[in-house]
C-alpha cells in the first residue's frame, strides 16, 4: 500500500513557500508561476481548485474566485528535489492579471524586450 502524500514532505523556503508552475494540461503551455504553502497545497488537492499563497497580501488566493478565470487541477507533480511544483491545470479565461493567456508574454530578442501577445478582450 502506498502511503498518503504529506505536504510537509515538500521542501519549502525560509518563508514556508514553494514555487508552483501552472501549465495548461492539454497544450503544455506554461501559464504562470505563483507560490504555495503547505495549506495551499492541501486545499488544492482537497478541492481540485488551485489555491496559492499571496505574498503581497499574506492570504490564500483561490485562482479565479473574483475574476472567474479559474484553474482546475488535473495533476500535481513534484520535481526531483521536492522544492518545486508543476500544476497541470485546466485554465478558464486568461491566467495573467494583465488579461493575457500567459504571464510569460515578453521575450528578449537581440537585447530588446518584445511583447509577444496582447490582452484577451
Amino acid at each position: 500500500m502506498t502511503p498518503e502524500f504529506d505536504p510537509a514532505s515538500l521542501k519549502y523556503d525560509a518563508n514556508g513557500l514553494i514555487p508552483a508552475i501552472a501549465q495548461e494540461a492539454t497544450t503544455g503551455e506554461v501559464l504562470m508561476l505563483a507560490w504555495m504553502n503547505a495549506e495551499a497545497v492541501t486545499r488544492t488537492l482537497n478541492t481540485g481548485r488551485v489555491t496559492y499563497w499571496s505574498r503581497s497580501r499574506s492570504e490564500f488566493w483561490e485562482k479565479g474566485l473574483t475574476s472567474g478565470h479559474t484553474q482546475s487541477l488535473v495533476e500535481m507533480r513534484l520535481d526531483c528535489d521536492r522544492d518545486c511544483l508543476l500544476l497541470q491545470i485546466t485554465q478558464v479565461g486568461p491566467a495573467c492579471h494583465t488579461n493575457r493567456k500567459s504571464c510569460f508574454y515578453s521575450a528578449i530578442e537581440d537585447s530588446v524586450e518584445v511583447i509577444k501577445s496582447q490582452p484577451i478582450l
